[in-house]
């Protein structure tokens, strides 16, 4: 149960950041910088998007298996 718990708590996280997080941490990185063609800049977004969603990712994993390992402690012992 633990796992489903940890799996359920990624793709929250990742989806919240997917959806208010991401795009806006590529935008500032990629206007930090200065580029000689607009394909590098695509690639560096989606780089950035991509990077940025993948941590969230694993912090909602960590999220997830916490809060499942507090819910196994609460448990009955079998």
């Amino acid at each position: 149960m633990r796992y489903v718990i940890a799996m359920a708590g990624a793709v929250a996280v990742a989806l919240l950041a997917t959806l208010f997080v991401s795009s806006r941490v590529a935008s500032l990185v990629v206007g930090s910088l200065t580029f000689e063609s607009p394909d590098e800049v695509a690639d560096l977004h989606t780089a950035v998007f991509m990077g940025s969603n993948v941590i969230a990712l694993v912090i909602g994993w960590g999220i997830g298996w916490a809060g499942g390992r507090l819910l196994r402690a609460g448990a009955a012992p079998t």
